[in-house]
């Protein structure tokens, strides 16, 4: 297939090319705030800017709900979207600068792997998780702050309010696991790096089951931008229409009920494991402020108790160690001895009672 039929497939019209001297700009540009805003991970401005200067810029038309620019690998272009204001392109060619740098081909030209994401099988594995981790650093280079938002009755704050947010959200949970820096060495740099440290951190089952998560959402909305696109293009109410309309909230349900198993999967794989690492005090301390600190990065629903369950049974699981701690015993084994139970142990034993009797409760009465 030529590339002229993969773009007009995907609904993108070429306009006009962008002129060298502006695409010399962007590309210095784009190098220059690479470099700074990641001075750590041994990039080369120079380098960067010959790879980006050959890169091929068009204006072109898109589909209502495409993103304002796109890289094409099989030409090494980008194509920015016809109402994007020449002078505000710079801002959308990041994305999609660093999509050329971390791509690897073989000698055919066929991709294998883009930053986090990985062609080599027969299906393609994280293209979510590595959209996003994207987004994170363009956000970051262009200095976004964060804002509150609701996307499918989830609310969270986020970078990156109006790109892959859900999947952002995830992603910087994950990053304020192993740290942002690993994160972000491996999506410019494409490697495992990142992979196997969160693999150390949770386990390997976990870690794909997140990714595949992640994709999952990512695969949703693009089902939801084309049956809009679809919607868009019949000039009447009907039952085509409604059926279509249907698929979406039915997409819509699958996107939130998705994300919130990735973020308790993320939750319990990463906190349930570095529980039973804790040997001294210290460690203890580190786990708690961790464990307590994870709500700022998390997504809420209406109804949404996941957490808060969670970090109530943590806290007095941590009473439970600190006593044994304190007594001189490390060893995990020995986790269930019986302690004497202190206020705190029992103010928070007596907060769970409350919490599962209203539970109950509520149960009842609906089901009355």
């Amino acid at each position: 297939m030529s590339i002229e039929s993969d773009l007009r497939k995907d609904g993108i019209e070429v306009l006009e090319k962008i002129d060298t001297l502006k695409v010399n700009s962007i590309a210095r540009n784009v190098s220059i705030r690479l470099c700074k805003t990641f001075p750590n991970f041994n990039l080369n401005q120079n380098n960067l800017f010959i790879k980006l200067s050959r890169l091929n810029m068009y204006i072109a038309k898109m589909p209502e709900g495409m993103s304002e620019a796109n890289y094409f690998y099989k030409n090494c272009s980008i194509y920015f979207n016809s109402h994007i204001d020449i002078n505000d392109i710079e801002e959308f060619a990041i994305h999609e600068c660093i999509h050329y740098i971390q791509e690897i081909k073989d000698k055919r030209n066929y991709l294998l792997r883009m930053g986090l994401c990985d062609y080599t099988e027969f299906k393609i594995y994280g293209l979510g998780l590595n959209e996003a981790a994207v987004q994170l650093m363009s956000s970051k280079i262009l200095g976004i702050p964060k804002e509150f938002v609701k996307y499918f009755n989830i609310s969270f704050e986020t970078t990156s309010p109006s790109y892959y947010p859900l999947e952002c959200c995830l992603v910087n949970q994950l990053s304020y696991i192993t740290g942002e820096d690993i994160l972000f060495e491996s999506t410019i740099n494409s490697n495992d790096n990142f992979k196997k440290k969160l693999i150390e951190l949770t386990d390997y089952k976990s870690f794909m089951q997140i990714q595949d998560y992640i994709d999952d959402i990512l695969s949703c909305e693009e089902q939801i931008i084309k049956i809009n696109n679809k919607i868009s293009q019949i000039d009447d109410r009907n039952k085509k229409v409604d059926n279509l309309i249907d698929k979406i909230n039915s997409l819509k349900g699958d996107i939130s009920s998705t994300f919130i198993k990735a973020q308790n999967l993320i939750i319990s794989s990463y906190f349930d494991k570095a529980f039973y690492s804790i040997t001294n005090l210290e460690d203890l301390e580190n786990y708690r402020r961790k464990l307590y600190n994870f709500k700022d990065y998390l997504g809420y629903s209406e109804g949404y108790n996941y957490f808060n369950d969670y970090y109530v049974n943590r806290m007095m699981n941590l009473e439970d160690k600190y006593n044994l701690l304190e007594n001189g015993i490390t060893d995990s084994s020995l986790y269930l001895v019986k302690q004497k139970t202190s206020k705190i142990l029992a103010f928070f034993r007596y907060i769970r009672k409350i919490i599962f009797r209203n539970k109950l409760e509520e149960n009842k009465s609906i089901e009355k």
